[in-house]
């Protein structure tokens, strides 16, 4: 049984009003339970998860796996639930070995957060330069559009004035190049760039992937001025993409690679990997974090890795994003509602012309949970363990939250007719 009734929400919420900072544009959402790809509000209504805590509950909610790593962890006699990182427990270096050999890079720092790993690898990458080619090679390398976190450096790296300006001026010498345009990328890219970092599919930025000949060209850049190139993999990473490592994927082994997202099955971890040789530039004391890397958040981070192998969620996810994509394309064909539908794997972005928002608001009418990615993408990331079933169920729910007055804004042309007989799609 699922714990439907919560008497006290709307004392919670109340709270919530007066004490925390509005940091949120919430939705009229109170989930109190969940299990599998489907939560629960409190009147005890069931949501599809397409959101997935924005990618964070790859494995949905309440798996098996999770649940037994929790209940053996709450069971074991003097349970240590914090372990400073000035001594050892059992869970990290296995999970450090485990990311190693998955991801082709053998060092790990672990942190609590995508931001902390960006900004991590963003440091690092300066005090290599700084070390290998002297004071003037500090300038990072960025995309428009991309997002790379909150944190002072990750903001400075993050192509959207709109999350930067609020601040004023934060890390100086970061320059921005448009996605996918390789001339820009090898101009800016020279003898004083110490990192290139990019997201191989922007997720905050409209859910775009780089294309394979750009992320190419990114490594030879890199190559030849002797910069890093950084994966910032914290949504696109971790098997969201339909392999462990999205820009392995297209072919380019980049030099750090930023994880978090999904890593410990919604306990806060994230993890910056990289090679043996700038092992030196991250010695003791150079770069530390309280909380990353704890026994509770390392357990579970294994648990999660177990489950997508031998459960075989890796080529789930290729088939189940197959069937997601060509329905929303097989959709747009019909509506004139939507522009494009791009993505890979279950990362997958929904162009529409009109604010993505009301198509939300529409389809959490619907019981369907989904989010956006600017103004007018709409931005799907369910659960790797979704059955075809709710992928057919989100369709039908997203189509039909395209009518009512949604499916074209005002003065735009109604749906397309069907196309005649032996004419292509």
């Amino acid at each position: 049984m699922h714990a439907l009734t919560s008497p006290g929400m709307q004392a919670a919420l109340d709270l919530e009003e007066r004490h925390l900072f509005p940091t949120y544009a919430r939705a009229p959402l109170r989930v109190v339970s969940g299990s599998g790809c489907r939560v629960f509000d409190d009147t005890g209504r069931e949501y599809l998860d397409m959101l997935g805590g924005i990618a964070v509950n790859a494995l949905g909610h309440a798996h098996p796996r999770i649940l037994a790593a929790l209940r053996d962890a709450a069971a074991a006699p003097g349970g240590v639930l914090h372990c400073s990182n000035l001594h050892h427990h059992p869970y990290q270096g296995p999970l450090a070995a485990r990311l190693a050999a998955l991801f082709g890079l053998p060092r790990v720092f672990f942190c609590n957060s995508g931001s902390e790993a960006v900004e991590a690898a963003l440091k690092l990458a300066r005090a290599r330069s700084r070390r290998l080619k002297g004071e003037a090679a500090l300038k990072v390398v960025a995309l428009e559009g991309s997002f790379h976190g909150r944190t002072a450096f990750a903001l400075s790296a993050t192509g959207q004035p709109r999350y930067r300006e609020p601040f004023g001026r934060l890390v100086p010498d970061v320059e921005f190049v448009p996605p996918d345009d390789a001339q820009a990328l090898l101009q800016a890219v020279d003898a004083e760039t110490a990192a290139l970092i990019l997201e191989p599919v922007l997720g905050e930025g409209g859910v775009r992937p780089l294309s394979e000949a750009f992320l190419r060209t990114a490594r030879t850049a890199c190559d030849a001025a002797g910069a890093l190139l950084i994966a910032d993999e914290v949504q696109c990473g971790l098997g969201r993409t339909g392999d462990w490592s999205a820009c392995r994927q297209a072919g380019v082994a980049p030099d750090l690679v930023a994880l978090a997202k999904p890593l410990a099955a919604g306990l806060p971890l994230g993890a910056l990997l990289g090679r043996d040789d700038q092992a030196v530039d991250f010695g003791p004391g150079s770069h530390g974090s309280t909380f990353g890397g704890g026994p509770l958040p390392c357990r579970l981070a294994l648990a999660f890795l177990d489950a997508v192998e031998t459960e075989a969620l890796l080529p789930a996810v290729r088939a189940r994003g197959e069937q997601l994509m060509s329905g929303l394309r097989a959709i747009a064909a019909r509506r004139e509602a939507i522009d494009e539908v791009r993505g890979r794997g279950l990362m997958v972005g929904v162009v529409l012309r009109r604010p993505a928002s009301e198509v939300g608001q529409a389809l959490l009418r619907e019981g369907i949970i989904a989010g956006t990615a600017g103004e007018r993408v709409l931005r799907l990331l369910p659960p790797y363990v979704i059955s075809a079933g709710e992928i057919d169920r989100f369709l039908a729910a997203f189509e039909a939250s395209l009518g009512a007055g949604l499916g074209a804004a005002p003065g735009a042309p109604g749906p397309k007719p069907a196309p005649d007989a032996g004419s292509p799609p």
